[in-house]
């Protein structure tokens, strides 16, 4: 009955309520996408929560150190089931780039547990939305379903290093010595604080680092904006959408 006055009232302004399927919604992307990059975007989407926005920030980021031959890997921190990495593979594809080693870092068993600075931005504890939505805690994917969907990219296999475990116990000891794109999509203060210290300093002079929770977690954002106070670090932190932040190295 509430529908169908809804139907009603709105008939009159000579609007209706019209359902779409999931698929037609997806079908839009902003005008200035081209079709190699909305394909890339469309290939990736099963195994990533990131928005076009972001993956196309991320393509661009790739051509950028390709044409510009920044030295270094491609790092990845907090991957999921790895559609921004294959997002970053399908690119150096398409840039005949297939030199350049990724890494990815990951428990690939779930997030680490936050602190009390992992805030969202709506000022909920990330403890709490935790025990209150058990699919906040499905953050998890094996690494074996990880590596198919890389694998299944076509980019060199023996370029490909997966790095299991906290970034706090991996990271420096199992990073590159030279990073051209540095990804951070932990979420946490510790952990995101914990890869600017010891990965942006390996980021090369004009090479790229997104951020992808800057916006949503206050944690996420207070580590970054503590570093970069820090240490001087004159960076211009421009805006993906309302979570995403990319960035050139001074």
């Amino acid at each position: 009955m509430i529908k169908t006055s809804i139907h009603k009232s709105l008939r009159v302004f000579g609007f209706d309520i019209v359902r779409f399927s999931r698929e037609e919604q997806e079908e839009v992307y902003p005008p200035d996408f081209h079709t190699d990059e909305i394909e890339i975007i469309r290939q990736v989407r099963p195994w990533s929560m990131t928005s076009p926005e972001r993956i196309y920030a991320l393509i661009q980021a790739v051509r950028y150190v390709s044409t510009n031959a920044i030295m270094g890997a491609i790092v990845e921190c907090g991957v999921w089931k790895g559609g921004s990495m294959a997002a970053i593979a399908r690119t150096l594809l398409q840039e005949h780039d297939v030199k350049r080693d990724l890494y990815l870092f990951d428990t690939f068993e779930g997030m680490s547990e936050p602190t009390s600075r992992d805030i969202d931005y709506s000022g909920k504890q990330a403890s709490k939305l935790m025990m209150e939505n058990p699919d906040f805690r499905c953050a998890d994917a094996p690494m074996v379903s990880v590596r198919k969907v890389l694998y299944e990219t076509g980019y060199p296999k023996e370029r490909v290093h997966f790095i299991q475990g906290k970034v706090e116990d991996t990271i420096p000891s199992s990073a590159p010595d030279f990073i051209s794109l540095l990804r951070l999509d932990t979420d946490w203060y510790e952990s995101t604080k914990h890869e600017l210290v010891h990965l942006f300093p390996r980021l090369s002079q004009r090479g790229v680092i997104l951020i992808d929770d800057y916006g949503h977690w206050k944690g996420s954002r207070q580590a970054c904006d503590e570093y970069f106070v820090q240490h001087r670090i004159p960076i211009l932190l421009n805006r993906i959408d309302y979570t995403g932040r990319i960035a050139l190295k001074p």
